[in-house]
């Protein structure tokens, strides 16, 4: 197992460095949807998310856009 394998990225480091361009109660939505990769509750007010997951978030949203017609 890599040590970046679970690697964990910030709410802000959703957007800087993810790109992803969704507002934390969208992204909210897509969790509860099962949507998007769940949190990980690192305390009271704090949360995370894997980065692999969210990775792989992307290229499923890639390899739909490139079957589409």
């Amino acid at each position: 197992m890599s040590q970046f394998e679970n690697r964990l990225v910030s709410k802000k480091e959703l957007k800087t460095l993810c790109g992803i361009p969704y507002t934390p109660q969208h992204i909210a939505r897509l969790e509860a949807l099962g949507q998007f990769p769940k949190r990980v509750r690192l305390g009271r007010n704090r949360v995370a998310w894997v980065l692999s997951e969210v990775d792989a978030w992307i290229a499923e949203r890639l390899n739909q856009r490139d079957t589409e017609c």
